[in-house]
């Protein structure tokens, strides 16, 4: 089996050009969410005066729910059409976005341009995560998924440390939205001439894999949503992982505004997060493949949470910042750990759609976290809302503890066969 004259062989040494060009290109994707994480909430109030936090926080939703069904779409496309089809329509789809931030007349406009991005981040996002499992094979996933994360979201942070210092400099529009227009560009060129399919490679570790699992889609969604322990323990850790960074986005900034920091302090708080988030994980996913993956999913989760208080008793820029890098520091120790744990448990054959329904339920957080944000925060007050998220993510620290199984090739017991 063969691309060209070279042979396929999995590992992160032997594909090291083509993972390094997914990571490039993962990177892009986080950026499209920096250029607005620390913008849109306050384009919210200033410019289109909205005041309710749960209609502010609709973008969010919409981001998210949209997200989470490209992902199950991607998934199951991926492993039909193969990867780099799924992998350009998403960035297709990312042109109207930044133009419609740039001008939108009202703010569904702006809920317009979330739907459109929410589906290039689920097209786009999954499908690197397919390819760089796909190239590496089993003993180097964490690894692989460390490096992914942290490109994506080293990018957010960026972004949106770059998106708030143009908004300082020339106004919220249009200026920030530049950013999203330059990733847009990059990706498709990177995408459409250098990346090449993965699929095959895939194909190459079912052969070593012992017979195909020839599962539907139907009995595939039911062992990751809650019948299969690790998968449907991840499944749930992610939703809350994805809580957290959707009441983030929608409430932090408005949070950091009551002390009334500029806009260049809000981006740098915005930005604390995502930046430790994502180097975090170039530690976080070996360190994975070394002492397993269970153990460092609870531990993350119970941190976020303890991370959460902090942000919630604070009222200043120096507690807020001490909070956003420990919370940064649980979601490093999460993030790529929960996909590695997917790519351990499930076969190379239906390993797209297993990542697909994974993120379902993952990305469906941001949803969660701005109905629960925004419905707390209108209830009670900003600071209760944070309460509630670390209440959350604390009880789903304890879901992992007591649910999950070791997933680590090297200590994994069998599981189930659903």
């Amino acid at each position: 089996m063969s691309t060209g004259q070279r042979p396929l062989r999995l590992g992160l040494r032997e594909n090291a050009g083509q993972f390094a060009l997914l990571v490039v290109v993962n990177a892009l994707v986080g950026g499209m969410v920096g250029q607005q994480q620390a913008v849109l909430p306050l384009l919210a109030s200033e410019v289109f005066g909205l005041t309710g936090y749960t209609f502010i926080f609709t973008y969010v939703a919409a981001f998210g729910i949209t997200k989470a069904a490209a992902n199950y779409v991607a998934g199951t496309w991926s492993d039909r059409f193969g990867r780099k089809p799924v992998l350009l329509l998403g960035w297709l789809l990312a042109i109207p976005v930044p133009l419609l931030l740039m001008w939108a007349p009202s703010w569904g406009w702006v809920i317009v341009a979330n739907v459109l991005l929410g589906l290039n981040q689920g097209l786009t996002w999954s499908t690197t995560v397919v390819m760089k499992i796909d190239l590496v094979g089993a003993r180097q996933r964490g690894l692989a998924m460390g490096l992914n994360e942290a490109a994506g979201y080293g990018a957010v942070a960026v972004s949106s440390l770059l998106a708030g210092s143009l908004a300082e400099q020339y106004g919220l529009r249009p200026a920030p939205f530049l950013l999203g227009l330059g990733y847009t560009v990059i990706a498709l060129a990177l995408s459409s001439l250098l990346v090449r399919e993965t699929r095959e490679h895939a194909r190459l570790e079912v052969a070593g894999h012992g017979p195909e699992d020839p599962r539907s889609n139907r009995t595939i969604a039911a062992d990751v949503s809650w019948r299969e322990p690790a998968l449907a323990s991840a499944s749930q850790a992610g939703l809350v992982n994805n809580l957290n960074f959707g009441l983030s986005w929608g409430l932090f900034p408005l949070l950091f505004a009551t002390a009334d920091l500029d806009i260049g302090q809000i981006g740098l708080l915005i930005a604390l997060y995502p930046a430790v988030w994502g180097a975090g994980q170039l530690v976080t996913g070996g360190l994975s493949d070394r002492v397993g993956r269970k153990h460092m999913i609870t531990v993350g989760m119970a941190v976020q949470a303890g991370a959460l208080v902090m942000i919630a008793l604070s009222g200043g820029f120096a507690g807020w910042a001490v909070g956003a890098i420990v919370l940064g520091l649980g979601t490093a120790l999460v993030y790529p750990t929960l996909l590695a744990v997917i790519g351990d448990v499930a076969h190379p054959s239906w390993r797209g759609r297993a990542v697909g329904v994974y993120r379902v339920w993952r990305d469906l957080g941001y949803a969660a976290g701005a109905v629960v944000g925004g419905v707390v925060a209108d209830a009670f007050d900003l600071t209760a809302a944070v309460w509630t998220a670390a209440a959350i993510s604390l009880v789903s620290a304890l879901v992992v503890a007591v649910r999950m199984y070791e997933t680590h090739p090297r200590d994994a017991r069998t599981p189930p066969t659903g």
